[in-house]
């Protein structure tokens, strides 16, 4: 009885927490308008806004992954609670657009914790046969949290104003805190007593930062220089933690495991091929399509509707079935949604934009909850804190490279101009560009995804 307790327990709380950081990042892209005029910022500090969250989640992920492992994934995951529900206040009356940035970095270091046990702490409750269908729980919730996020966001913003959207984090960081306090008995630390390598955490967060920012800024002259550091610095890191008998990141699991590295591969190229098409399509119904920007949310919340319906039953039907067969079925129907995303121009019907929406959003929903359970079913128990981490850090890295790919086509063929309507033909380019570009990087990842080899 009280194994069912602490199953039924920790689903909630994880689930709940994966809802709320995606729903929180969500709803602040659509309160930005507002918070730049209140707070006079210009739109690269606005872009900050996020920027600061995904930097500091990326640092953090992995050593806070090996903590719990170390000591424990039930601390760790509230002590990320903890820290959201501060600094989501905290933000609610940043004085300035600076104290708010340096408070959604703050936020950024919760959600690491957050994001870095969750996953691993389903893992250590659920059974080997029922964790699929756990995960699949678990990433439906992060993609009701995408979904709802622009909607109820978009109320908030214009009915109580910006900062009300970051105390509406508030109840659900409580919730949370005493639901789990109550309900959830125990503590999962199988790295109990095992020293915590400061060194490579350091050296891992900087680098891993310096390689994130350099690409993001890889078009202005800086950009290349940091990029190379921070391979570099990544590159050390790796050779130095095989050599290490307790590092912070297990390098070995990628040798030894073919299942855990080329899923965790796989991972990587489908948030780099997928993370930015939201982004183009935004500008294209906007200005192409001349939505507004409540219709385009409406259009765009196919995607994620689609994943959180269908994601549970991927996840129990990876139970059953090879991961590896699921997951490659859900990213070649994503190669199809991209492909049919090349063919857009400017007299493109909306139900086709819509038809394209879902078929990546069944792809990715195949795709997610069967990888995270070929990625978790492939490591030790005491590792699962490193390996949830890890594809969190697959997931934050793939986003970043997206944008970034999509940033490099964008000032290649437009430049650095408004998009005004004399530019909607190179911009159609551009996005036309990018997708190819993504439908191509989205096919040679089914053939990581099908070589990873069987779980079970």
């Amino acid at each position: 009885m009280q194994n069912a307790v602490s199953k039924r327990t920790a689903l909630i709380v994880v689930a709940t927490g994966s809802f709320l950081t995606p729903f929180m990042g969500s709803s602040i892209n659509i309160a930005l308008p507002s918070i730049g005029k209140a707070l006079a910022m210009n739109a690269v500090l606005l872009s900050w806004i996020a920027m600061a969250y995904s930097l500091s989640s990326a640092m953090f992920l992995v050593p806070f992954g090996r903590a719990g492992d170390i000591h424990g994934r039930k601390r760790i995951f509230l002590a990320g609670v903890i820290v959201d529900l501060v600094f989501s206040i905290s933000c609610a009356f940043a004085p300035s657009g600076t104290a708010l940035i340096i408070f959604r970095a703050f936020q950024g270091l919760g959600g690491a914790m957050l994001f870095g046990t969750g996953m691993a702490l389903l893992t250590s409750v659920f059974p080997p046969n029922e964790r699929g269908r756990a995960l699949g729980f678990n990433v439906a919730a992060v993609y009701m949290g995408l979904s709802l996020g622009p909607v109820i966001g978009g109320i908030i913003t214009q009915n109580l104003g910006w900062r009300a959207v970051f105390l509406s984090n508030v109840p659900l960081c409580l919730f949370i805190i005493v639901f789990t306090l109550k309900n959830l008995k125990g503590e999962w630390a199988e790295c109990a007593g095992e020293p915590f390598d400061w060194t490579g955490a350091v050296v891992y967060g900087v680098s891993l930062a310096t390689f994130m920012y350099g690409f993001s800024h890889v078009t202005e002259r800086v950009g290349p220089a940091l990029l190379a550091i921070g391979l570099a610095g990544l590159v050390a890191f790796a050779v130095v933690e095989m050599r290490v008998r307790y590092p912070v990141l297990e390098i070995r699991l990628f040798r030894q495991s073919r299942v855990f590295a080329l899923s965790s591969l796989a991972a990587l190229i489908n948030y780099a091929a997928t993370a930015a098409i939201g982004f183009l399509l935004s500008l294209y119904l906007q200005y192409i399509k001349a939505l507004t920007p409540q219709q385009a949310g409406f259009v765009l919340i196919a995607q994620p509707a689609m994943q959180a319906l269908f994601s549970p039953m991927a996840g129990r039907l990876s139970d059953r079935i090879e991961p590896r067969i699921v997951a490659s079925v859900g990213m070649s129907l994503n190669v199809i949604g991209i492909f049919l995303l090349t063919l857009l121009n400017a007299t493109t019907p909306l139900p086709f934009i819509i038809a394209s929406l879902l078929f990546l959003g069944l792809g990715f929903a195949l795709f997610s909850s069967p990888n995270s359970n070929a990625i978790m079913g492939s490591v030790e128990r005491r590792f699962y804190g490193v390996a949830s981490a890890t594809q969190g850090t697959m997931r934050i890295v793939g986003q970043m490279l997206s944008m970034g790919i999509v940033m490099l086509i964008i000032n290649t063929i437009l430049g650095p101009v408004q998009i005004t309507p004399g530019y909607y033909p190179l911009f159609l380019r551009a996005a036309h560009a990018a997708f190819v570009t993504f439908a191509i990087l989205c096919f040679g990842g089914i053939f990581a995804s099908l070589a990873r080899g069987k779980v079970r």
